[in-house]
């Protein structure tokens, strides 16, 4: 069976874009141009994905993406015109898994989606996570990379496993710090800044260019879709 995507959006246009895009490129497509259908839609239809705009003319989108979220772990990628550093982080932080200003580039956002999906697929935690030239062995609390053992402190090892398990997606500060310290930590960015520059010394190969671990500005930080 194809993905099922539905495109939540009130402008006519994007749908009308969208739409016949996504299905060229093989998905099954559903439209809403509101909060409630959309809502009403995900309900009834169980999409594998979201596109969402947050500019909705009844619920705003980040509410639908709070409510979607209650109950359904589908991949939301939002794609907007609001490109506030404040409206990024509310979404990403509500359980947004992705994050596109419009105007967009159509194959950036393809890419976008099918990274979404791929993650649903993860491997289960006995498997090891292989991307680009790392291979995590989470059972073994090994990695390699490029064919090499790296020595991980726990901590370095539970971030980078906790970043590559969503390559792709931007993760907010205040999410890692969340699932690596706890929920007390989240006033304590600097914690995690020093983490990832000790953990990209040792797995990147020019940490000055990091190839793996991305950031993003005044955000957080994104492992990259290898």
């Amino acid at each position: 069976m194809p993905p099922k995507v539905l495109i939540v959006d009130d402008e006519p246009n994007i749908v009308s874009t969208l739409a016949p895009l996504l299905r060229t490129r093989g998905y099954e497509v559903s439209t809403a141009m509101s909060g409630r259908a959309a809502l009403e839609t995900v309900e009834r239809e169980k999409p594998d994905l979201i596109v969402l705009d947050l500019g909705l003319p009844d619920v705003d989108g980040v509410e639908v993406c709070r409510t979607v979220r209650e109950t359904m772990n589908v991949p939301i990628v939002v794609l907007s015109a609001r490109g506030a550093e404040g409206d990024k982080v509310r979404a990403l932080d509500l359980g947004a898994d992705d994050y596109v200003t419009k105007p967009f580039g159509s194959e950036e956002l393809l890419a976008r989606i099918r990274a979404a999906l791929r993650r649903r697929e993860a491997p289960p935690a006995s498997q090891p996570l292989v991307r680009g030239g790392l291979v995590i062995d989470r059972e073994r609390f090994r990695v390699v990379r490029d064919g090499e053992e790296v020595r991980l402190t726990p901590k370095e090892f539970e971030l980078l496993t906790f970043l590559a398990r969503h390559p792709g997606r931007v993760l907010t500060h205040q999410t890692i710090l969340k699932a690596i310290w706890g929920a007390n930590a989240v006033d304590q960015p600097e914690h995690l800044r020093v983490l990832v520059g000790a953990l990209r010394k040792k797995i990147e190969p020019n940490p000055s260019s990091p190839k793996y671990i991305l950031t993003e500005p005044w955000v957080g930080y994104r492992f990259a879709d290898v």
